[in-house]
């Protein structure tokens, strides 16, 4: 199961994208929302999460997602769930992935020494040790970084290619006309 932390302030596009491609791709998807079932996003727009933190249990995690909406990350930054949920990931090789700001709250925690990794232009410093790469989504080891909203669709698919391969990821792209 794939899941999804989502916060106040998130980013529409790079959560719900990465949430369709996965869905397409028939692996599960589980939105989790930080301390409460409708969450705000960075635009306005509601969402209502599959289910709130206090009821997310470690068991059957394959992947962690955490979008990027800056106010969106610094409240997952504060939640001890995602924090905790993330390092366990981390000590177990699961697939932790995050977009635009996300990569900072990787970054924050020294996780992306020496890896290859983006974000947001501007959040560089955040990603403390890193290896910038120029590429718009990275993939290094168990993590998976991009830099916006306008990539969130390859975001997206590059988690469903990690999770179940490039036949997988092919198809979805096809189907939904992505170049």
């Amino acid at each position: 199961m794939v899941y999804v932390f989502l916060a106040d302030g998130f980013e529409i596009v790079e959560a719900m994208a990465p949430v369709d491609m996965l869905r397409r791709a028939n692996v599960g998807v589980v939105t989790v929302g930080v301390d409460k079932k409708v969450i705000t996003s960075s635009c306005g727009i509601q969402v209502t999460a599959d289910i709130v933190s206090n009821e997310f249990e470690f068991e059957d995690v394959e992947a962690v997602v955490i979008p990027g909406g800056l106010q969106g990350v610094l409240n997952l930054e504060k939640s001890s769930l995602v924090q905790s949920v993330v390092d366990e990931a981390v000590q177990n090789g699961i697939l932790v992935c995050a977009i635009c700001a996300g990569p900072s709250l990787l970054g924050h925690k020294g996780l992306l020494k020496g890896r290859h990794a983006v974000c947001y232009p501007g959040f560089e410093e955040a990603l403390d040790g890193a290896v910038i790469a120029d590429d718009y989504v990275v993939t290094d080891g168990d993590f998976i970084t991009a830099k916006g909203a306008g990539v969130s669709i390859e975001f997206g698919l590059e988690i469903v290619r990690e999770l179940v391969g490039d036949e997988a990821a092919e198809t979805v792209r096809s189907t939904i006309q992505c170049r």
